[in-house]
Protein backbone atom coordinates (compact mmCIF):
# COMPACT_ATOMS: atom_id res chain seq x y z
CA UNK A 1 0.00 0.00 0.00
CA UNK A 2 1.28 3.46 -0.91
CA UNK A 3 0.63 6.36 1.43
CA UNK A 4 0.56 10.07 0.66
CA UNK A 5 4.13 10.51 1.89
CA UNK A 6 5.33 7.78 -0.48
CA UNK A 7 3.72 9.42 -3.50
CA UNK A 8 4.62 13.11 -3.23
CA UNK A 9 8.32 13.38 -4.14
CA UNK A 10 8.16 10.90 -7.06
CA UNK A 11 4.97 12.63 -8.24
CA UNK A 12 6.69 16.02 -8.35
CA UNK A 13 9.48 14.55 -10.48
CA UNK A 14 6.88 12.99 -12.78
CA UNK A 15 5.04 16.32 -13.16
CA UNK A 16 8.27 18.18 -13.85
CA UNK A 17 8.95 15.68 -16.61
CA UNK A 18 5.52 16.50 -18.10
CA UNK A 19 5.55 20.29 -17.73
CA UNK A 20 9.14 21.46 -17.36
CA UNK A 21 9.37 24.69 -15.39
CA UNK A 22 6.99 24.45 -12.44
CA UNK A 23 6.79 25.48 -8.81
CA UNK A 24 5.15 23.27 -6.21
CA UNK A 25 3.17 24.75 -3.30
CA UNK A 26 1.98 22.19 -0.75
CA UNK A 27 -1.02 22.36 1.60
CA UNK A 28 -2.36 25.68 0.32
CA UNK A 29 -5.76 26.96 1.51
CA UNK A 30 -8.22 27.54 -1.33
CA UNK A 31 -11.72 28.54 -0.31
CA UNK A 32 -12.94 26.09 2.32
CA UNK A 33 -10.43 23.36 1.41
CA UNK A 34 -6.74 22.74 1.68
CA UNK A 35 -5.20 21.78 -1.65
CA UNK A 36 -2.70 18.95 -1.46
CA UNK A 37 -0.68 20.61 -4.21
CA UNK A 38 -0.88 23.80 -6.24
CA UNK A 39 1.48 23.67 -9.19
CA UNK A 40 2.48 26.95 -10.79
CA UNK A 41 3.29 26.83 -14.50
CA UNK A 42 3.75 29.73 -16.93
CA UNK A 43 0.30 31.26 -17.38
CA UNK A 44 -1.57 28.52 -15.51
CA UNK A 45 -2.38 27.20 -12.05
CA UNK A 46 -2.82 23.44 -11.58
CA UNK A 47 -4.66 21.89 -8.63
CA UNK A 48 -3.59 18.38 -7.66
CA UNK A 49 -5.51 16.22 -5.20
CA UNK A 50 -3.83 13.03 -3.97
CA UNK A 51 -6.04 10.11 -3.00
CA UNK A 52 -3.73 7.38 -1.75
CA UNK A 53 -4.91 3.87 -1.01
CA UNK A 54 -5.34 4.96 2.61
CA UNK A 55 -7.70 7.84 1.72
CA UNK A 56 -11.45 7.93 1.17
CA UNK A 57 -13.71 10.09 -1.01
CA UNK A 58 -15.42 11.66 2.04
CA UNK A 59 -14.37 15.28 1.38
CA UNK A 60 -13.66 15.04 -2.35
CA UNK A 61 -16.90 16.65 -3.56
CA UNK A 62 -16.26 19.89 -1.63
CA UNK A 63 -12.58 19.81 -2.55
CA UNK A 64 -13.47 19.54 -6.25
CA UNK A 65 -15.66 22.64 -5.98
CA UNK A 66 -12.81 24.66 -4.45
CA UNK A 67 -10.19 23.43 -6.91
CA UNK A 68 -12.52 24.35 -9.77
CA UNK A 69 -12.98 27.80 -8.31
CA UNK A 70 -9.24 28.64 -8.37
CA UNK A 71 -7.40 26.38 -10.82
CA UNK A 72 -7.04 26.46 -14.58
CA UNK A 73 -6.40 22.71 -14.71
CA UNK A 74 -6.87 19.92 -12.17
CA UNK A 75 -5.46 16.44 -11.60
CA UNK A 76 -6.51 13.72 -9.20
CA UNK A 77 -3.75 11.24 -8.34
CA UNK A 78 -5.38 7.99 -7.26
CA UNK A 79 -3.97 4.90 -5.63
CA UNK A 80 -4.64 1.52 -7.24
CA UNK A 81 -7.58 0.83 -4.91
CA UNK A 82 -9.37 3.87 -6.36
CA UNK A 83 -8.35 3.48 -10.01
CA UNK A 84 -11.50 1.70 -11.19
CA UNK A 85 -13.96 4.30 -9.87
CA UNK A 86 -12.11 7.60 -9.40
CA UNK A 87 -13.52 8.96 -12.68
CA UNK A 88 -16.99 8.83 -11.09
CA UNK A 89 -15.91 11.30 -8.40
CA UNK A 90 -14.31 14.09 -10.46
CA UNK A 91 -15.60 16.20 -13.39
CA UNK A 92 -14.83 15.21 -16.97
CA UNK A 93 -12.31 18.05 -17.39
CA UNK A 94 -10.11 16.73 -14.57
CA UNK A 95 -7.06 14.70 -15.45
CA UNK A 96 -6.48 11.36 -13.74
CA UNK A 97 -3.15 9.84 -12.78
CA UNK A 98 -3.16 6.37 -11.26
CA UNK A 99 -0.31 5.22 -9.07
CA UNK A 100 0.71 1.63 -8.44
CA UNK A 101 3.35 0.16 -6.21
CA UNK A 102 6.25 -1.01 -8.35
CA UNK A 103 8.76 -3.40 -6.80
CA UNK A 104 12.28 -2.41 -7.77
CA UNK A 105 15.08 -4.98 -8.07
CA UNK A 106 17.86 -4.12 -5.61
CA UNK A 107 20.51 -6.00 -7.55
CA UNK A 108 22.31 -9.33 -7.51
CA UNK A 109 22.00 -9.92 -3.77
CA UNK A 110 18.93 -12.18 -3.48
CA UNK A 111 18.75 -11.57 0.27
CA UNK A 112 18.41 -7.80 -0.10
CA UNK A 113 14.84 -6.54 0.43
CA UNK A 114 13.09 -5.23 -2.66
CA UNK A 115 12.25 -1.53 -2.63
CA UNK A 116 8.77 -0.28 -3.48
CA UNK A 117 8.38 2.80 -5.65
CA UNK A 118 5.37 4.57 -7.15
CA UNK A 119 4.65 3.91 -10.81
CA UNK A 120 2.50 6.60 -12.46
CA UNK A 121 0.12 6.15 -15.38
CA UNK A 122 -1.90 8.89 -17.07
CA UNK A 123 -5.46 7.64 -17.40
CA UNK A 124 -6.60 10.92 -18.98
CA UNK A 125 -5.14 14.40 -19.35
CA UNK A 126 -6.88 17.48 -17.92
CA UNK A 127 -8.82 19.90 -20.07
CA UNK A 128 -9.08 23.62 -19.43
CA UNK A 129 -11.45 24.42 -16.58
CA UNK A 130 -14.63 25.77 -18.22
CA UNK A 131 -15.14 28.19 -15.33
CA UNK A 132 -13.54 31.66 -15.31
CA UNK A 133 -11.02 31.43 -12.44
CA UNK A 134 -9.14 34.68 -13.00
CA UNK A 135 -10.84 36.67 -10.22
CA UNK A 136 -10.30 33.85 -7.75
CA UNK A 137 -6.63 33.48 -8.71
CA UNK A 138 -6.09 37.15 -7.84
CA UNK A 139 -7.29 36.31 -4.32
CA UNK A 140 -4.21 34.11 -3.88
CA UNK A 141 -1.88 37.13 -4.17
CA UNK A 142 -0.69 39.27 -1.28
CA UNK A 143 -1.06 43.03 -1.38
CA UNK A 144 2.48 43.83 -2.49
CA UNK A 145 2.18 41.20 -5.24
CA UNK A 146 -0.95 42.98 -6.46
CA UNK A 147 1.06 46.20 -6.31
CA UNK A 148 3.72 44.62 -8.54
CA UNK A 149 1.04 43.83 -11.13
CA UNK A 150 -0.36 47.36 -10.85
CA UNK A 151 3.11 48.77 -11.53
CA UNK A 152 3.77 46.44 -14.48
CA UNK A 153 0.53 47.61 -16.09
CA UNK A 154 0.96 51.29 -15.16
CA UNK A 155 -2.19 51.31 -13.04
CA UNK A 156 -2.83 53.81 -10.22
CA UNK A 157 -1.66 52.82 -6.72
CA UNK A 158 -5.20 53.06 -5.30
CA UNK A 159 -3.84 54.03 -1.90
CA UNK A 160 -6.33 53.57 0.90
CA UNK A 161 -8.48 51.22 -1.16
CA UNK A 162 -9.30 47.66 -0.09
CA UNK A 163 -7.74 44.58 -1.64
CA UNK A 164 -11.14 43.70 -3.11
CA UNK A 165 -11.22 47.08 -4.86
CA UNK A 166 -7.68 46.68 -6.18
CA UNK A 167 -8.30 43.15 -7.43
CA UNK A 168 -11.41 44.26 -9.29
CA UNK A 169 -9.58 47.15 -10.96
CA UNK A 170 -6.77 44.84 -12.06
CA UNK A 171 -9.32 42.36 -13.39
CA UNK A 172 -11.10 45.09 -15.33
CA UNK A 173 -8.04 46.78 -16.83
CA UNK A 174 -5.52 44.00 -17.63
CA UNK A 175 -5.95 41.65 -20.56
CA UNK A 176 -6.74 38.11 -19.30
CA UNK A 177 -3.83 36.37 -21.04
CA UNK A 178 -1.39 38.93 -19.67
CA UNK A 179 -2.88 38.68 -16.20
CA UNK A 180 -2.67 34.88 -16.11
CA UNK A 181 1.04 35.16 -16.96
CA UNK A 182 1.68 37.86 -14.37
CA UNK A 183 -0.08 35.93 -11.59
CA UNK A 184 2.14 32.93 -12.36
CA UNK A 185 5.21 35.18 -12.31
CA UNK A 186 4.33 36.52 -8.85
CA UNK A 187 3.74 33.03 -7.46
CA UNK A 188 6.99 31.76 -9.01
CA UNK A 189 8.89 34.57 -7.28
CA UNK A 190 7.16 34.35 -3.89
CA UNK A 191 9.67 33.94 -1.06
CA UNK A 192 8.11 32.62 2.15
CA UNK A 193 11.29 33.36 4.14
CA UNK A 194 10.94 37.14 3.67
CA UNK A 195 7.17 37.53 3.41
CA UNK A 196 6.63 39.30 6.78
CA UNK A 197 9.35 41.81 5.93
CA UNK A 198 7.94 42.42 2.44
CA UNK A 199 4.42 42.98 3.76
CA UNK A 200 5.64 45.46 6.38
CA UNK A 201 7.77 47.31 3.83
CA UNK A 202 4.69 47.69 1.64
CA UNK A 203 2.51 48.83 4.53
CA UNK A 204 5.05 51.41 5.73
CA UNK A 205 5.52 52.75 2.20
CA UNK A 206 1.76 53.24 2.02
CA UNK A 207 1.37 54.87 5.46
CA UNK A 208 -0.09 51.76 7.09
CA UNK A 209 0.85 50.22 10.42
CA UNK A 210 3.21 47.21 10.12
CA UNK A 211 1.71 43.87 10.99
CA UNK A 212 2.68 41.95 14.07
CA UNK A 213 5.17 39.17 13.41
CA UNK A 214 3.49 36.06 12.04
CA UNK A 215 4.84 32.66 11.14
CA UNK A 216 4.50 31.52 7.56
CA UNK A 217 5.03 27.93 6.49
CA UNK A 218 7.68 27.58 3.85
CA UNK A 219 6.71 26.03 0.53
CA UNK A 220 9.07 23.99 -1.60
CA UNK A 221 10.29 25.57 -4.78
CA UNK A 222 11.10 23.29 -7.65
CA UNK A 223 12.03 24.12 -11.21
CA UNK A 224 13.52 22.30 -14.13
Amino acid sequence: MLYDKDIREPLYEFLEGLYGKVRILEEKNIGGSRADVLMIAPGALFGIEIKSDADSYTRLASQVRDYDRFCDYCWVVAGSSHAAHVDEHVPAHWGIITVDEEIADDGPDDDAPAAAAPDFYILRRPEKNPADVLRAKLMLLWRFELANIQAKNELPAYKGKSKDFVREKIFEKVEPDILHDQISEELFERDYTTIAQRINEYRMANDQKPRRKRKYRRRRKRAV
